[in-house]
């Protein structure tokens, strides 16, 4: 009880905090009241579905509608084109006591532009009553839309026929740079719109008019009126203008103060949004309507203005939803401090209130079938990111802030006399005779009465390596018992079900290491006492080298190997949980036989065992204690082999024994034991996914260069997720080792930066194993030869156009469109750190073709003590 009210508490001083926060940030801005009645609207009447590209137009019905609603609001509206019922807008407007100024669309297409032209000065002649000005193209000469020579041609002619004044719409800059347009035409025109410059809301109204003076000055003798001011609603933030509903309600309240006071006319943009216009100006196209496409106000004409209006509502789903994972993330946590808890109740909180913002902020957007499809996937990257975080900050805390272990290792004693029969079982496959001998002979200095050792080379073909094997087994006696087999199927696997069928049926436990492991006398010494309980069917020692001390590389993988063995298997042994692995592991002999033995079809032929036992309903034993040392891999070539094997194995079992891990229904495996296999190999899934992601991202940011105005950069909560996550790792990383697994901050770097340097590899092993069923298992080879700078480099080709590629999309981006807006700036840094892993790739493969690079560089020191706390590297 005490438990839960501690947690309770804990939760509810984080909500209280996120609830400040969210108070906070939408406190009421009290601004000008919007005048009864503005001077004039830009009306573009296309409902949600219309688009006059595909020749879709709104009904007379739907043009009555909006002008009735706009009716008493406003004394003009703005139009673009006469084309279909755009025509009718005049008549209309007449009937609800607004005037018009009519426009007419000028572009590319000559034939076109004469018959919109001809049937804009008709209806502009038929309306005198109420068009009240007449704009001949709309910022034709900026995007060069119309030659100026035709543009003049059609001023001077509409200027003839028509008896209200007439002029074109353009930015201050054609009207500055061309002082004769402003002599064919009868006023200026003034397209002005502070958000595409960059400006902060409050200094913006002050930008309008000071680009207003400036005009003044250079022409006092002509009359000016703003064709075009507003402010969007949605869209990325450019320089320091943020496109928010908030910000659009702060800029037009504030205008229309100040133009009230000096009396200029204006054409606010625009009424209504225009979800059509999506794809022409990038993401804020659809956003500039006062009224959304339903025709509903978007904010506030008098009232306060609330950034997010609704945002009690979302303060509390957020509430709900970070409850829920807290709740989760405490199941089974007894023994987590009150700093771990309040440590999971914060990232709870953050994850919890990012997807609901993620999930407003996008449910806002006015969504096609492709946005509908893109969202689709970002909810399911959504999805996978806050998962790899969520299982990533459990295992934080758990390694972390924990009161004492549960299952502690606890050494027995036994009487000789008592001591079971072990049967040691050293496959092999071309393994170096002298290693191997090495091996052998730290087997014959074990301190037991009572084992054979069962040596299994299969399949080698060179008689002069494992001749001299089996005659140095001779040589130690009937307990050394030397298999030469070949063919052999089933690779590994294969081997130690043959070592299985030949044991000594006086035997009770296996046990498995490596032909390049010397063990320590006491491992059988001090292990088999745990089968004492019969529950007990494997007893593991993890993975440790004696070679880390011998070049830089070396030392890097000695780094990076230590996170799995003395921090995720730590905490997964609290669950019974443990990965176990094909060395240094023991297992139950009946325990063994009783699920069928090892599995050929899997080429991590350990972890599937593992899983099957504890479906059985046995227990594991872990101890962070070192029994023995192997060799590791001394080349980057064979590092990255070993890697797509683990990998692509983990796969093979998650799809194999599916229905055993996901299963609804009650099964011999714990929820911890279910969530450590599936969490445990989630990191790995991300990366297979992140690979998708590169593609995508470099196919994305080609579009952005491509077609700036209709590919914008993500949204900035959508590219802070992947940054987030990884400086989430890298901290985490750093924290754990430095002070759970002792190392120094530069031996923490250069593990990261070979763990890091797989992430390709990974990426590739998941996305085969989905698609194909099983490969040969890959042998990492031991004293092999050494690998030549060339190669290094030729074996990281993959890694090194992939590098270009990102490299070459952000040196492009940042020349053509800088990086001075947030969302810019973020997807740039959001490409940079996938560029990472790639980079990281060609720097390891390098220092591994340099193996007299020494490993004192950063340091080796060498993990040995039983106690996780105390372990050193």
């Amino acid at each position: 009880m005490l438990f839960r009210l501690v947690n309770l508490g804990i939760a509810i001083i984080v909500a209280a905090f996120c609830l400040s926060l969210w108070a906070y940030g939408n406190r009421p801005q009290f601004l000008p009241k919007w005048p009864d009645k503005v001077t004039g609207f830009a009306f573009s009447p296309y409902r949600y579905g219309q688009d006059p590209r595909k020749g879709s137009y709104p009904t007379l019905e739907q043009i009555d509608s909006d002008l009735k609603l706009l009716s008493g609001k406003v004394i003009a509206v703005r139009t673009y084109s006469v084309e279909n019922n755009l025509a009718a807008i005049p008549k209309l407007a007449r009937k609800h006591n607004i005037n018009v100024c009519l426009g007419a669309y000028l572009g590319k297409d000559q034939k076109r532009n004469a018959e919109e032209f001809t049937l804009f000065l008709k209806i502009a002649q038929q309306n005198q009553h109420n068009v009240v000005r007449a704009m001949v193209g709309n910022e034709t000469q900026i995007h060069g839309l119309l030659p100026y020579d035709e543009l003049i041609d059609y001023l001077d002619k509409a200027r003839k026929a028509l008896r209200m004044p007439v002029s074109t719409a353009e930015p201050a800059y054609i009207w500055h740079t061309n002082p004769d347009l402003v002599e064919h035409v009868d006023f200026i025109a003034l397209q002005i719109l502070p958000y595409w410059e960059g400006k902060e809301v409050h200094v913006a109204v002050e930008y309008v008019f000071n680009e207003l003076l400036g005009l003044k000055k250079r022409y006092p003798n002509k009359k000016i009126i703003i064709s075009e001011v507003g402010w969007p609603s949605q869209g990325r933030t450019r320089k320091n203008a943020e496109a928010s509903v908030a910000k659009q309600a702060t800029f037009l309240r504030l205008f229309l103060q100040r133009t009230t006071k000096e009396n200029y006319v204006y054409y606010l943009l625009e009424a209504f949004d225009q979800p059509w216009k999506n794809d022409l100006e990038g993401t804020v196209g659809a956003y500039w309507g006062v009224y959304d496409v339903n025709r509903n106000p978007k904010f506030e004409f008098i009232q306060p203005i609330v950034p997010v209006p609704s945002w009690q509502m979302l303060a509390g789903i957020s509430f709900l939803l970070a409850f829920i994972i807290y709740y989760l993330l405490l199941i089974d946590g007894r023994t987590l401090r009150g700093h771990g808890r309040g440590f999971l109740a914060i990232i709870s909180y953050a994850a919890a209130t990012a997807i609901v913002w993620i999930v407003y902020k996008y449910t806002s957007l006015y969504l096609t079938v492709g946005s509908i499809i893109v969202g689709i996937v970002l909810a399911m990257s959504l999805f996978g990111i806050v998962i790899v975080l969520l299982a990533e900050a459990h295992e934080w805390a758990e390694a972390q802030w924990v009161k004492q272990r549960r299952r502690k290792f606890e050494i027995k004693p036994m009487p000789d006399d008592r001591s079971p029969m072990i049967s040691i079982h050293v496959p092999a496959y071309n393994e170096p005779a002298e290693m191997l001998i090495e091996t052998i002979n730290g087997l014959s200095r074990l301190d037991y009465p009572n084992f054979e050792v069962l040596v299994i080379d299969n399949n080698t073909k060179d008689e002069t390596v494992w001749r001299p094997v089996q005659e140095h087994c001779d040589k130690l006696g009937a307990r050394f018992r030397f298999f030469h087999v070949d063919p052999l199927a089933g690779f590994k696997a294969g081997a130690l079900n043959y070592a299985l069928d030949h044991t000594s049926t006086e035997a009770e436990v296996i046990a498995v290491i490596d032909s390049d492991y010397v063990v320590t006398p006491r491992w059988l010494h001090d292990f088999v006492p745990q089968f004492s309980d019969p529950e007990v069917a494997v007893v593991q020692a993890p993975q440790d080298y004696s070679d880390g001390d011998d070049s830089l590389f070396k030392a890097m993988c000695y780094s990076e190997y230590a996170g799995f063995f003395y921090i995720g298997m730590v905490t997964r042994n609290e669950r019974n949980a443990i990965i176990q692995h094909g060395t240094m592991t023991m297992v139950r002999k009946t325990a063994l036989e009783e699920v069928g033995g090892w599995a050929e079809w899997c080429i991590t032929e350990d972890a599937d065992l593992g899983l099957r036992l504890f479906a059985k309903g046995y227990k594991a034993h872990y101890t962070q204690k070192s029994y023995g040392r192997g060799l590791m891999p001394d080349t980057f070539l064979d590092y990255r082999k070993q890697r797509f094997r683990w990998a692509y194995g983990a796969i093979q079992i998650l799809r194999r024994h599916s229905g055993m891990l996901f299963s609804l229904r009650a099964g011999r495996l714990s929820p911890g034991q279910r969530y450590h296999f599936v969490a445990g190999w989630l990191p790995w899934i991300a990366d297979g996914l992140n690979l998708l992601f590169n593609l995508a991202a470099i196919g994305w940011s080609v579009a952005m260069i491509t077609a700036p105005m209709q590919f914008d950069p993500p949204l900035v909560i959508f590219s802070l997720l992947p940054l987030t996550l990884c400086v989430f790792k890298l901290a985490k990383l750093f924290y754990i080792y430095t002070t759970r697994i002792g190392t120094s901050i530069r031996q923490a770097i250069f593990g990261a930066l070979a763990g890091l340097s797989l992430s390709h590899t990974i990426s590739k092993a998941i996305l085969q194993s989905f698609v194909t069923r099983g490969m040969p298992f890959i042998r990492t080879p031991k004293m092999a030869n050494k690998q030549d700078l060339f190669h290094a480099i030729v074996i990281v080709h993959e890694e090194l156009l992939l590098l270009a590629a990102l490299w070459s999309t952000i040196g492009v981006l940042v020349i053509t469109q800088g990086v001075d807006t947030a969302d810019m700036l973020i997807w740039v840094l959001v490409l940079l750190m996938q560029s990472l892993a790639y980079l990281s790739a060609l720097i390891v493969s390098v220092i591994s073709s340099f193996p007299r690079i020494p490993a004192r560089l950063i340091g080796v020191r060498w993990i040995d003590k039983p106690d996780v706390h105390d372990v050193v590297i």
